[in-house]
């Protein structure tokens, strides 16, 4: 049998095909994965996405301390801290000021300290400048302001004036010499010059007296000084006004001026015009060594600016007898200073110098002082109470 020839070009062929035949199958293969390890790190990325967050709010709270810083003050008296003297404007200020800085320079010389003076502008001034100013201060000041002063902070009686022997004095009410008044309740509705509302012999007393008798005045005319109530009643400004009285010496000094039994104006017997010296001193007839009278009320004060004000007014009646006038310390004044500072103040008025200070009479009119205690000004606590007066209808709340 012949054997079919097969040709190179078929085998050829045959190859080929089952080359496509195997590719067309699938197949398993197995492979070896080849992988890279790769570390997770965070790394913050700045993504703006919207997300709610709830926020914890950090408050700073600011506390306010007081922090007490320990400044050592100036020694009491020295040219840093001076003394502060305060004075009522009872009198012309200018008075004042030039007898006051002969006080000062004064007590410098005897107590080695400064001393620093002032008139504050009125009564109620001069108490406030005290209780402002508690370790420094000394006030020179009359009965119904020290109460007021004692009552509002605790300002304390150094000594009482004395004048001529006398640790009293009293009100006087003045009127025009032809006046129709003979009598307190003669007053009634006419006008009323006052030196200030915080004066002891000026305005409390006889309001007081007033009130006991049951008289009320008329208009009140604050005049701002002992001095200007009397001129206010000697220029027509007032119908009667209120001030000090001190009672008059009487000849050869036989004896004291005794009170309800003498005439307020006793001199008025001599028959002669009062005449106001050069020193400052109102006589009639001559000076009581030489058998004549030395009239010691608050006209004697302006017989100056009107020398015939004893011819036009006169004396219609004296008050109580009224504590005299004070000096007085702040409430925290050392006491050793204070009772020093008294003591020298006792020489001080028993010198010449004190004649041209507080113991002239455009001054004070004093002629010495003496120790009191609180209780010697209880008449005029009582005073005030029976006019239902209080420090704050004065002073202010």
């Amino acid at each position: 049998m012949n054997k079919p020839k097969i040709s190179k070009w078929s085998i050829v062929g045959l190859m080929t095909l089952l080359v496509v035949l195997v590719a067309c199958q699938p197949t398993t293969v197995e492979v070896t994965r080849v992988v890279t390890e790769t570390q997770e790190v965070e790394v913050p990325v700045e993504v703006e996405v919207p997300v709610e967050v709830e926020v914890t709010r950090v408050v700073t709270e600011t506390q306010t301390e007081t922090v007490e810083v320990m400044v050592e003050e100036a020694m009491l008296g020295s040219e840093e801290r001076p003394i502060k003297v305060v004075f009522v404007p009872s009198v012309e200020v200018d008075a004042i000021i030039s007898g006051g800085e002969v006080l000062a320079q004064a007590l410098e010389e005897a107590t080695g300290m400064k001393y620093e003076v002032s008139v504050p502008t009125s009564y109620a001034a001069t108490i406030e400048e005290m209780c402002a100013s508690p370790d420094d201060t000394i006030g020179f000041i009359p009965a119904q302001g020290y109460v007021l002063a004692n009552n509002r902070c605790g300002v304390t009686v150094g000594a009482a004036a004395v004048r001529f022997g006398l640790s009293w004095y009293a009100a006087q009410y003045v009127v025009p010499m032809d006046s129709d008044a003979q009598s307190l309740e003669d007053l009634a509705g006419k006008t009323w010059c006052i030196p200030d509302f915080g004066s002891t012999s000026g305005y409390l007393y006889p309001s007081a007296e007033f009130a006991k008798l049951g008289i009320e005045p008329g208009e009140i005319v604050e005049t701002g000084s002992h001095n200007n109530s009397m001129l206010g009643v000697y220029n027509g400004e007032c119908e009667f006004a209120t001030a000090f009285f001190s009672p008059p010496l009487l000849p050869n000094f036989g004896r004291a001026w005794a009170y309800g039994v003498d005439d307020p104006e006793i001199w008025r017997e001599a028959g002669v015009s009062p005449v106001r010296t050069e020193e400052g001193r109102t006589f009639v007839n001559g000076d009581p060594a030489e058998g004549g009278y030395r009239i010691l009320d608050a006209r004697s004060s302006v017989s100056d600016t009107a020398p015939d004000i004893f011819d036009r007014t006169r004396i219609l009646a004296v008050t109580a007898q009224i504590p005299n006038d004070t000096v007085s310390f702040g409430p925290e004044f050392p006491l050793n200073t204070a009772n020093k500072i008294v003591d020298a103040l006792i020489d001080f008025t028993a010198s010449e110098a004190c004649a041209t200070s507080i113991c002239s009479e455009e001054f004070y009119n004093w002629t010495g002082l003496e120790a009191v205690t609180d209780s010697f000004y209880d008449p005029v606590r009582d005073a005030m109470q029976f006019l239902g007066i209080s420090e704050d209808d004065i002073l202010g709340g």
